[in-house]
């Protein structure tokens, strides 16, 4: 890899939620794993110094681990742009500080305009008002927030979700996406590399909290090291990175020709991460050919 520009930063596998399709299969019964405070700011040190410009803390639900504010601290002090992919069930008082930071924006997912729907899927009670009540509060706050909205199954109120984001002062990205059958998202095969956008470890890592690295965070069965054991460098120019490129490559050819779109038909992982941040400038989703949806 000759250029690392965006990293996902899994720090924790905790959540309050169970949400169906969950890509990470997070939940109550999650852990922070066995990476440190001083492991993850080592990945942070080494994806700046490789030229990175944004990383994004996800999990499981990243607002649950202690040491966030400290890792968002330490991103922005190496002049890192930072996203918060978070499930906005909770948000404290000390963390809305954090988030209102110069350099920070947040993400996170909502699927329909009605707590029956909502919560049918994301399995927690009340989780409906109370995401809706803080992205209400980011819009108050000015905090950049983009939103991604996830298509599980037929009859979903999506589009009446899109308005109500609308109604509530969004103004950032706001996407339309389908489930990936990936963690608990497995409905009918086992994840396998149709499930990739295509542009898996094309300028983007991710690393796990047992300090695992994965081209991205849907292609957790893919590994390529563990940053607990050799540097990011060693690892992204080491030969399970090349074979995985290479097997890769074969599926959707070695760089998507201009004017297409991604298979599947956009670059937004379903519970999480979009390949947006990722993009210069901001929002274009065109790392590599043109990973543009036909529609938004």
């Amino acid at each position: 890899m000759r250029d690392l520009s965006f990293v996902w930063l899994e720090i924790t596998g905790k959540c309050q939620l169970a949400c169906e399709h969950c890509y990470a299969d997070s939940g109550a019964s999650g852990t922070d794993g066995v990476m440190t405070l001083e492991d993850w700011s080592s990945v942070i040190d080494q994806a700046a110094g490789l030229g990175t410009s944004m990383v994004q803390f996800i999990g499981g639900e990243p607002t649950l681990h202690r040491g966030l504010p400290d890792l968002v601290g330490h991103a922005l002090g190496r002049r890192l742009q930072v996203e918060v992919f978070s499930n906005l069930v909770h948000v404290s008082p000390q963390l809305w500080d954090v988030f209102a930071q110069p350099g920070v924006q947040l993400a996170t997912s909502y699927y329909a305009d009605g707590a029956d729907q909502h919560e049918s899927i994301t399995k927690g009670r009340g989780s409906y008002t109370r995401t809706k009540a803080n992205i209400a509060e980011a819009v108050r706050r000015s905090i950049p927030l983009r939103v991604g909205l996830i298509d599980m199954s037929d009859g979903q109120r999506v589009e009446g979700a899109r308005a109500e984001l609308a109604a509530l002062g969004v103004t950032g990205e706001v996407r339309v996406d389908r489930l990936r059958q990936v963690g608990r998202g497995v409905r009918t095969s086992s994840p396998d590399l149709s499930q990739l956008c295509g542009h898996c470890g094309r300028g983007k890592v991710a690393v796990a909290s047992d300090g695992s690295v994965w081209p991205c965070v849907f292609s957790r069965w893919l590994p390529v090291g563990n940053v607990r054991h050799d540097s990011l460098t060693d690892i992204l120019t080491g030969p399970p990175m090349a074979e995985t490129s290479m097997r890769l490559a074969a599926q959707f050819g070695p760089r998507l020709p201009e004017g297409a779109v991604c298979v599947p038909r956009m670059c937004d992982p379903q519970c999480g991460p979009s390949c947006g941040p990722a993009c210069e400038p901001m929002n274009n989703c065109t790392p590599v050919g043109a990973c543009v949806p036909t529609e938004y």
